[in-house]
């Protein structure tokens, strides 16, 4: 589909946030998410996070970020109900990231 306009993507993006469960909630309070158009190396990535996990992380540690990527997001759903489920498991990977649990660890749970 075409890219959505930004203030709906970044309604969409707040709302899959809004989904995380209160036990990873505590992981976003060092973590910043961004919405970006697309990577520029990378211009079929979804999202990507950016820093140390919780598991590794130290009390002076600059804070993490999580970037979403709005043009592929949209270039790979057929509608808006798909780009919504597209982006709240981006958001849920990338934040399992931060959480410290890698992709063999997301791809048995199924969101690799």
């Amino acid at each position: 589909m075409e890219p959505v306009p930004r203030y709906r993507f970044e309604r969409i993006v707040q709302d899959a946030i809004d989904l995380i469960p209160d036990e990873l909630s505590a992981v976003l309070d060092n973590v910043a998410i961004v919405i970006e158009d697309s990577a520029p190396d990378e211009p079929d990535l979804l999202g990507v996070f950016d820093g140390v996990p919780i598991t590794e992380r130290n009390d002076d540690e600059a804070p993490s970020v999580i970037t979403i990527f709005r043009h592929p997001l949209c270039a790979c759903a057929a509608d808006e109900q798909e780009l919504i489920d597209e982006v709240a498991i981006t958001v849920i990977h990338e934040l399992a990231h931060a959480a410290g649990i890698d992709d063999d660890r997301l791809d048995e749970l199924g969101w690799g």
